[in-house]
């Protein structure tokens, strides 16, 4: 008798095996899945067959998706230019735009073993001279991203770096508009400000294969030591301005003293322990390693907390209708309540400056 092969939410398995077979992958049945830990937005499922071979699968979430987000095919696009100039990043196995094997849209990867730092509870494993070499392996890391090529990676095309930023602010303004379910009258304040800080920034800065959501817990650590062996979640990388990516980081990155930071569910504490670098740090060993001007870092950090606002807002309004998975679930009034802190961030950047802001 054949045992039935149960799904996770999110996938079919029976369907997904037969596609597997027909593109090459060398599966054998049954197949497993399990949900990773970690996701907020696209949902990834570590995959075993009966010899022990494994691969990850990343489809877009359940529901309540914003238009141009999770984009599966953007991040296939990527990955497997990236693995072409050996930039650390899982190698791409297969993409499948035939919704009808799983219900959405998926790409498939090799699985990648290491360290995880996901919790302040993992992170106290670390001593501070490890802390300290992550801190500056993570700010390198970023560095030499926005060093490659994007001719060499064949991803000239992946966008158009001008007019990046205020694409970026016009953008997630309506994307708020979608998926606020309330009013906030700050985070319009926000956006506001934004759309008039932007025109300040000039058109003609230096762009870059940009990863759009680089935080440590997106990275992937070698067993053995501190360095990085892939890079995750690419699902909104671009052609666009560097100084965007190294703001997100800071918005990310947490200290001791901070309190609003505090509010927001994603990598909290995490590199508040000994050891690990002060926001500052980050930024100095940033502009050491790239020369890039930061004087737009204001506009930039203000523009992180606005879009990260809205993204938390989206997972909160997919809590509310129970289509969320993976490590926001169930999350339904932190979620909303990072939005405020987010919007609070930004708004505190616009009178206080970036680091001064952050370091509340």
């Amino acid at each position: 008798m054949t045992k039935e092969i149960s799904d996770p939410p999110g996938l079919r398995l029976v369907p997904l095996s037969s596609w597997m077979q027909e593109n090459g992958f060398a599966a054998s049945s049954p197949l497993q899945a399990t949900l990773l830990a970690g996701g907020r937005s696209n949902i990834s499922y570590k995959l075993n067959d009966a010899l022990g071979s494994s691969w990850v699968l990343r489809r877009p979430p359940l529901g309540h998706i914003m238009p141009s987000a999770h984009d599966m095919g953007r991040e296939f696009r990527v990955l497997s230019g990236l693995n072409t100039v050996l930039f650390p990043t899982p190698t791409t196995r297969g993409y499948c735009e035939d919704e009808s094997v799983i219900g959405a849209k998926f790409m498939m990867m090799d699985f990648v073993d290491g360290r995880v730092i996901e919790s302040a509870k993992t992170a106290q494993s670390l001593s501070a001279q490890q802390a300290s070499e992550i801190s500056q392996e993570l700010v390198d890391t970023l560095a030499r991203l926005h060093a490659v090529d994007p001719v060499a990676a064949g991803l000239d095309q992946l966008g158009k770096p001008a007019g990046y930023l205020q694409r970026q602010v016009k953008r997630w303004g309506e994307q708020w508009q979608i998926t606020k379910t309330r009013e906030l009258p700050e985070i319009e304040a926000l956006h506001a400000w934004l759309e008039i800080a932007i025109t300040r920034v000039p058109d003609s800065l230096p762009f870059s294969i940009v990863h759009g959501d680089y935080r440590i817990d997106n990275v992937i650590l070698d067993s053995a030591d501190s360095k990085i062996v892939a890079v995750l979640d690419w699902e909104m990388s671009t052609l666009g301005d560097p100084i965007s990516d190294l703001a997100i980081s800071l918005v990310y990155w947490s200290q001791a003293t901070d309190t609003l930071r505090r509010k927001v569910p994603v990598a909290e504490d995490v590199t508040s322990g000994p050891g690990f670098w002060s926001r500052q740090q980050v930024l100095d060993r940033y502009v050491e390693q790239t020369g890039l001007d930061i004087s737009h870092l204001d506009q930039c950090v203000a523009l992180a907390c606005f879009k990260l606002a809205v993204i938390m807002e989206s997972i909160h309004h997919r809590n509310l209708s129970g289509q969320q998975l993976g490590a926001a679930a169930g999350a339904q009034s932190t979620m909303g309540e990072a939005a405020v802190a987010l919007t609070e961030l930004g708004l505190a950047v616009t009178t206080s400056g970036a680091i001064s802001a952050l370091n509340q």
